[in-house]
Formats: C-alpha cells, structure tokens, sequence
C-alpha cells in the first residue's frame, strides 16, 4: 500500500494540488508551448520553469507564457535544477495545509504535454507515491542501449524492480516522497537514483505509459557527447549506492519482483529479519 492518509479510506483520495516543474536549458523553441499545455492539466496552479544559465530566450518565453521563473546564473545541471524547483514549490504551499505534488516534465513536451494527466491521477487516486512515464519510440532516436541496460540492471538489482523507462524523467511524486528522496543525485543519475532511493525506502511506484514526444537525442556528435555524460552520472549514482549498501534486502527483493506485472504499482516489502 502507498503513504497514504487515513482519509483516502474513509473519504476515497484526497485531492492535492499540483505544481509543475519544468528544469530547461536553452529551450526557447518549446518551452511556451509546453508550459501553455501544461496549465490544462487537473490540479495544477503552479508553474515553475527553472532556467538553467541558458543564454537565449527562454526564461522570457516561459513568464510570458505563464510560468513561475528561476534562473540559474550557470549551468548547474538537471538534478540542481529540479532541486531548486522543489524548494520554490515548497515555499509556496499553504502553511498548515495539503502540500501540493510534485510533477517533473521535459521542457521539449511542447503540447504532448497534456498526456501527463495519467501521471498525476496515478498519485492523487493513491495507487503510487510516484508515477513515471513509459513514453513510445522517438522518432529520430539514436543510442545503442548501453545507459538503459546499466540503469535497468542497476534498479533491478538494488529493489527488484524491473522498469521499462528507467530513465524517464516524466514523473508525478508527492512531496513525502520527493523530501525522502532529496538531496538528489548529481546530473543526469538522478532519475535512476530517485527510482532506486525510494524502493529502499518503502514508498511504491508505478510506471504508466504516456504519448509524450519529444527531441530525441540522435546519433550525432552532441548526441553521443549527451550519452556519454548521462552514462557517467548514472554510473556514478548507482556505485554510490551499492557502496552505501543501499538497496532492499534479498527476500524482500525476490518476493516482490516475482509478483510485478508491467504497468501495476510497484513496492518492494521489508522483510524482517533479512539482514543481508
């Protein structure tokens, strides 16, 4: 079961509002469009587009198109963007209410952007304290496979868990479940990290496929310059982990994946006594 309240079974889901985050870096074609779309999806009352140190247009387009703007002064990467759009949502929660969830996008969704409904009623009906997107082949898309397979490997060794996106960064979350999985890892491990970090803490996910689209990364220079670095990150986040020791212990591990179906929320079970 989810962390969910005692109200989701006397009342049925309590219903959280939503606050988008949208981390970009030189985006100024898409990001309008995707934070226009954005404002159509149930829930949401807060936008938040953190630029990081992009040198065009994009922090203008995305205030005029109605998002809540941060910049970075510099690149700081992915995970330091998203934190920094976690802490801008937070301080805009209603003290002493319901803490809004938290949705991650891509800011080249441009008006796929819509389909990111089935993530936020995945987490507001309590089915998972995270949702992540199973997006369909990109058009375009390059790469030999090699970043997917080291994080897929990775996640099912540490939980159990085999996920069909590992490396989704379109993802629904409540916010006990974000403040759990914070400080993120570095860079482009932190997807990886977060789906890893959360299973070893008890909370449960949920992949759901999604008709997103998006700028596929090809197989050109930039783009295996782009994999290259995502690989290492990735690397990086999952050999700190398994130094640390942090998965979930073997029983735990075995039970629950021999119980996943694809698709079907996903929590891999403490098992006492299993000091492995």
């Amino acid at each position: 079961m989810t962390h969910v309240t005692s109200d989701t079974f006397q009342q049925g889901p309590v219903k959280h509002r939503v606050a988008v985050i949208i981390p970009a870096h030189n985006e100024a074609r898409d990001i309008a469009a995707t934070v226009r779309s954005c404002r159509a999806l149930p829930g949401v009352d807060l936008l938040v587009v953190v630029d990081d140190g992009s040198d065009d247009n994009t922090q203008e387009y995305a205030r005029a198109a109605g998002a809540v703007v941060v910049r970075h002064s510099v690149v700081r990467g992915k995970a330091s963007a998203l934190e920094t759009g976690v802490k801008v949502a937070a301080m805009r929660d209603v003290a002493d209410g319901l803490p809004r969830h938290l949705l991650f996008l891509d800011a080249d969704l441009g008006e796929s952007a819509v389909e990111a409904t089935a993530l936020i009623e995945a987490v507001q009906m309590g089915d998972c304290d995270c949702s992540i997107a199973v997006l369909p082949k990109q058009r375009g898309a390059g790469g030999q496979g090699f970043v997917m397979n080291l994080a897929r490997k990775a996640i099912v060794k540490a939980t159990g868990f085999k996920a069909q996106a590992p490396l989704s960064g379109q993802r629904c979350i409540s916010r006990e479940a974000v403040n759990a999985a914070m400080p993120f890892a570095y860079g482009w491990g932190v997807e990886v990290a977060m789906t890893i970090d959360l299973l070893v803490k008890g909370f449960t996910v949920q992949e759901v496929p999604c008709d997103f689209t998006h700028r596929a990364t090809g197989n050109d220079l930039s783009g295996y310059l782009h994999r290259a670095d995502q690989y290492k990150d990735v690397w990086r986040a999952v050999m700190m982990r398994r130094i640390q020791r942090h998965k979930v212990p073997l029983r735990a591990r075995i039970a629950a994946h021999s119980e996943q179906t694809p698709g079907s929320p996903y929590r891999a079970f403490a098992a006492d006594g299993d000091d492995e």
